[in-house]
């Protein structure tokens, strides 16, 4: 099937002519004749299927132009970096058709954003925290809108949104079309469908816990943080087909490190990002990996799900994740548009349970590669991974308050004397030796 077997109107399929795309991928194929019909959706598909257009698609080519510009419309989905993902796209998708795309998300100033709304606009992309907060200052009217999508669902719910969320879905007006899209259906999904969505028909493109099949993985065992190092710097260095590369750290404090380590041997050519980095920090460094500037940069799961990034390709999980799912959301940044991606995992002892979490999930193991023979096995440990002295706790066993009796003790010899008057005669004769009496008068 050709984007010409979805009967597209002419305008959207220029637009997507222009930009080279000719084939649907499969949840993109399966979801547009069933949005059309205007029924509740429940995708499931993996990172890198191309959800985005999957529900762009249809409801861009049942669009009715409004002379009025309320938003008819509404994206949600868990991060900024999404946010401005999908208003590009919208914006490229619309180049024939007069549509109005109007992105908000925490961490901004809201009274730009509300200043930005006053123009009018079409749809309304927006994270869960600052959709609200505008909703409820009234800077936008929420009985215009006529079609719902929440993307990447589970990942909201992950990241606490929970509240906000069923707020949202409680301000909006119940007659509306609902797309909800998710790469795992956990109960919690399963129970806003049921509170919220009109009998959705659920299309799933693979299962949950499926690789994209054109992604060939391999692993290094590795014995700590510092070899871990040197093993990242020998495969930058030496393999020629690491042009465009991410690199997954488990915390903000382990990219941080792992940046202070790579950045003096790559000066110029990595970057690094994670929610603590400021707004401007965070879409520089994308938009410096994507022209090419960064060789690489060291994220956080933040972006397992936050960017699309053509091309990437290599992803390199330093740290396992704990939640097996992020780590196909993980290597899902490379492998995308049918290309051939990488993905590379080091993994040290105390990694071994996730390797397994991972395996399982997949339902395949990762296969094994021998550590290069040159690597520099470092025998310097990190904090966290020297081991542990526990001192045995002495519990005191503490008698019975029958047992102890009342709370007494004597005295000590200074505190035992007894409050005795002081005469100013007697203080006198103290100092002096003599008593000192006053004379009378002469």
């Amino acid at each position: 099937m050709t984007f010409k077997d979805l009967n597209l109107n002419k305008h959207l399929y220029n637009a997507l002519t222009d930009l080279g795309y000719t084939t649907p991928t499969t949840i993109q194929e399966k979801v547009f004749s069933v949005v059309m019909s205007g029924a509740d959706v429940c995708g499931i598909a993996q990172t890198g299927t191309g959800k985005t257009l999957a529900y762009l698609l249809p409801l861009l080519n049942q669009w009715k132009f409004a002379k009025v510009k309320e938003p008819q419309i509404l994206i949600v989905v868990p991060t900024r970096e999404l946010v401005a993902q999908v208003v590009e796209a919208v914006r490229k998708l619309s180049t024939y058709l007069s549509i109005t795309a109007v992105g908000v998300y925490g961490g901004a100033n809201i009274n730009t954003q509300k200043l930005e709304m006053q123009n009018g606009f079409d749809i309304l992309v927006a994270t869960p925290g600052r959709l609200y907060d505008l909703a409820m200052a009234g800077a936008f009217k929420v009985k215009s809108i006529k079609k719902l999508v929440i993307d990447e669902v589970d990942e909201m719910l992950n990241l606490g949104f929970r509240t906000q969320l069923k707020n949202i879905l409680d301000l909006l007006p119940p007659k509306r079309q609902n797309l909800l899209f998710s790469a795992t259906l956990i109960e919690e999904v399963e129970a806003l469908m049921n509170d919220f969505f009109n009998d959705p028909e659920r299309i799933e493109a693979a299962p949950a816990g499926t690789p994209v099949e054109n992604i060939l993985q391999t692993a290094y065992e590795v014995p700590n943080f510092y070899t871990k190092v040197n093993l990242l710097k020998l495969l930058l260095t030496e393999d020629e087909t690491m042009t465009k590369v991410l690199v997954f750290a488990a915390t903000r404090k382990l990219a941080d490190e792992l940046y202070e380590q790579l950045e003096p041997a790559f000066a110029g050519a990595a970057g690094v990002i994670h929610s603590n980095k400021e707004q401007n920090h965070r879409f520089n460094t994308v938009k410096l990996f994507k022209d090419g500037t960064y060789k690489f940069i060291i994220a956080t799961d933040i972006v397992a799900r936050g960017i699309d990034i053509a091309e990437v390709t290599h992803v390199i999980n330093f740290d396992l994740p704990p939640v097996p799912e992020n780590y196909i959301h993980r290597i899902g940044r490379t492998g995308r548009a049918d290309k051939k991606g990488i993905a590379i995992s080091f993994i040290t002892e105390r990694e071994k349970d996730a390797r397994e979490a991972i395996e399982s999930l997949m339902r395949l193991q990762i296969p094994l590669s021998p550590l290069p023979a040159h690597l520099q096995i470092s025998t310097e440990l990190t904090e966290d991974e020297k081991p542990k002295v526990y001192m045995k706790e002495i519990q005191v066993k503490i008698p019975k308050k029958e047992e102890r009796g009342a709370s007494f003790h004597e005295k000590s010899a200074k505190n035992s004397k007894a409050n005795k008057r002081v005469t100013r005669r007697d203080q006198m004769k103290k100092k002096y030796g003599k008593p000192i009496t006053r004379r009378g008068k002469r």
